[in-house]
């Protein structure tokens, strides 16, 4: 554990804590972008959307060897954990190479930064106000706006993102995303050690196209739902929705 708190008081050691972190947190957002798009995927021979059936999993797997939503519960933990450690060791590493840097601003040389290192930290920023509302309003339910039922997730996404207000707002979070994880996975290789001149292309496009693609699956839901795309929710699934109130 000693060896541990040392590593971590150097600047190695914090970009390594960042480098991990932000590969655990990249695995869970890649793997909630695939189980989000079991909304296109349509419903069971009862008429239960496959997306709801996802999350009745999510919160019973295990079961009954561990209680309800036990490991999902150990999932949020982990990624909590990361979160913090993540937004944490980036602030202290911007405000060491704040107090390292020698020249003032205005005559830094930003010719060999991109623009998503440059704004890393504000993309970063707006991420982490978007986890806060989305979990609110989709795990929660205390925003208002659109009505939510707990475990009626396509319901929920559907009425929510009939409002175009909540559908912008989810489109510029996936646009922020991207743009941090774009320069994030890049970062990974160098802070990782294995980015190399040979190889160097490949990953910065392994890094444009993961950005894309996470945009793509992400923001493709509020904006099909917005257009009208989508299909409705069963009848009696808007009627509990509709009971549940605003």
């Amino acid at each position: 554990m000693q060896r541990l708190t040392a590593l971590y008081q150097t600047t190695l050691g914090k970009k390594m804590v960042v480098a991990i972190s932000g590969l655990i947190l990249y695995g869970f957002v890649l793997g909630h972008m695939l189980g989000n798009l079991k909304v296109f995927t349509g419903s069971d021979a009862a008429g239960v959307p496959h997306i709801d059936i996802y999350a009745h999993f999510l919160r019973t797997m295990g079961e009954p060897l561990v209680p309800y939503s036990f490991l999902l519960w150990i999932a949020r933990g982990i990624l909590l954990v990361a979160l913090v450690l993540h937004v944490y060791t980036v602030i202290v590493l911007a405000q060491r190479n704040h107090a390292a840097r020698q020249q003032d601003y205005s005559q830094h040389n930003y010719s060999q930064a991109s623009n998503p290192a440059r704004w890393m930290m504000v993309s970063g920023f707006l991420l982490l106000l978007f986890v806060i509302f989305h979990l609110l309003q989709f795990t929660f339910g205390k925003i208002s706006g659109a009505p939510f039922v707990e475990g009626k997730v396509y319901a929920n996404l559907y009425y929510a993102f009939q409002k175009w207000f909540f559908a912008a707002l989810y489109v510029v979070a996936m646009a922020a995303l991207a743009l941090h994880i774009n320069h994030g996975v890049w970062s990974l290789f160098q802070t990782l050690g294995i980015d190399n001149p040979d190889r160097n292309r490949s990953f910065r496009l392994l890094a444009t196209l993961s950005s894309i693609a996470l945009f793509i699956g992400f923001a493709s839901v509020p904006v099909l739902f917005y257009l009208g795309l989508m299909p409705v929710p069963a009848t009696g699934l808007a009627t509990q929705l509709s009971e549940g109130g605003m």
